[in-house]
């Protein structure tokens, strides 16, 4: 019997399988996603990358489909075939017009039950993935978060870089892709998302008749929360600018004061009207990019910044940070700061409902994170519910300079300005 909620619903397969569907009436198109309860969070540190690396492995040819022919069939149908990896999922996905959602569930089935996982295919990807663990060193707006997580959760595998690193990824054989799948990817992690134009009943009937017939239950993992490491880290590098990555602990994805984060992290640094926007590039012109992020998974999370800057630039705008940060724990947010930020987030919210992809991807993680659907009305209820003393209670909660990890990554010319900025904060 499928729960509905809304226009949502959803149907537990026998087997433990998760079908969640999302119905749009007059939409054109429908995507279908296969998340699996799986990301670089569950790997061993031997493991580092085997997620991502699976994920290319999917594409590469099926008992039925060579590699070629699957690109050419969802091209041949105006569609959009993907996937990504995250530290706590991997989803398989398809967008495509709702007349062509047969062909779309034929394929998706297909790469997810039959891969071939061909020695060969495994090599040759493995080019293609050291390639992008490169172009991501190459990056240092990109690459100074991997490093900073590698300092503030020092050997959790939630510090881990998803893409994994040089040397592990060189040992991965096909021995090692079929004990991870037979391991993580179990019908009690999986879930098969859908929204657009589609009817609920047959999704079931389409799942049931391909995924009715998977069988075991993941292998237990280390769930333990990760440790924050206060710590500056100064990386040289031969850069124009030096990137710099500061963070302090934040919350969960299901804790309740995330409604307060969120409207904490949008004032300091969530848009161009927000605070270190304003203050660093606006009125200083000190950065082209300055903004602040949440980062929250399953038991764990930090409140990030980042900043490119130049090198004689970089003590002023942690000066900045900080006394912005201060600001927060003292007063927290203006009267009209706080209705501005939160209208902003209710706008950005619904507009984020326009296409069936991002609504596919609402249900999943809400099923992830809390195991129901949460309705944007409930959301959008919560934001307004929350006032400025519930602000300034999580920045005391969260802002604490001995709780702080710094990491700079660019030619600082010997510089080591963030120890004695947090020593004096």
């Amino acid at each position: 019997m499928a729960k509905r909620r809304s226009q949502v619903a959803r149907t537990r397969l026998d087997n433990g399988v998760r079908v969640i569907t999302e119905t749009m009436p007059g939409v054109p198109s429908v995507t279908v996603g296969i998340w699996v309860e799986n990301g670089s969070r569950y790997e061993q540190r031997q493991q580092a990358g085997i997620s991502h690396y699976l994920e290319h492995l999917f594409f590469k040819g099926t008992e039925r489909r060579s590699a070629a022919q699957i690109a050419e069939e969802f091209d041949a149908i105006g569609g959009v075939l993907n996937a990504f990896t995250g530290k706590e999922y991997t989803c398989y996905f398809g967008k495509v017009l709702s007349e062509h959602l047969p062909i779309a569930e034929d394929i998706l089935a297909d790469i997810f039950l039959h891969s071939r996982f061909d020695p060969e295919e495994i090599d040759r990807e493995r080019s293609v993935v050291l390639q992008e663990i490169s172009q991501v060193e190459d990056t240092p707006d990109d690459y100074v978060h991997d490093l900073f997580n590698l300092r503030f959760w020092p050997e959790h595998p939630l510090s881990f870089p998803v893409c994994g690193r040089v040397e592990t990824v060189q040992r991965f054989g096909q021995k090692e892709f079929l004990d991870f799948i037979a391991a993580r990817y179990r019908p009690d992690r999986i879930i098969i998302a859908a929204a657009g134009n589609l009817k609920h009943e047959r999704l079931v009937e389409w799942a049931a008749r391909e995924f009715g017939s998977l069988q075991g239950h993941a292998a237990a993992s280390d769930g333990q929360p990760p440790v924050a490491s206060r710590s500056v880290t100064y990386v040289e590098k031969s850069l124009e600018q030096v990137h710099l990555c500061m963070g302090t602990p934040g919350i969960s994805q299901s804790a309740e004061q995330r409604y307060a984060a969120y409207l904490l992290n949008t004032a300091l640094g969530g848009g161009m009207s927000s605070r270190l926007f304003q203050e660093v590039r606006e009125k200083r012109g000190r950065a082209y990019s300055v903004y602040s992020f949440l980062s929250s998974y399953l038991d764990a999370g930090y409140l990030g910044i980042y900043v490119g800057t130049s090198p004689e630039w970089v003590e002023e705008v942690v000066t900045i940070i900080l006394s912005e940060l201060k600001s927060l724990k003292k007063s927290g947010l203006r009267s009209e700061e706080l209705s501005r930020v939160k209208n902003q987030l209710k706008g950005n919210l619904l507009l984020g409902l326009e296409t069936s992809d991002n609504r596919m991807s609402r249900i999943a993680k809400n099923e992830i994170y809390f195991g129901q659907d949460i309705e944007p009305k409930e959301v959008a209820a919560r934001i307004d519910a929350t006032n400025n003393d519930a602000i300034v209670a999580l920045a005391n909660k969260l802002l604490l300079p001995e709780a702080t990890a710094i990491t700079l990554l660019g030619d600082l010319k010997g510089k080591t300005v963030g120890e004695e900025l947090l020593s004096a904060a």
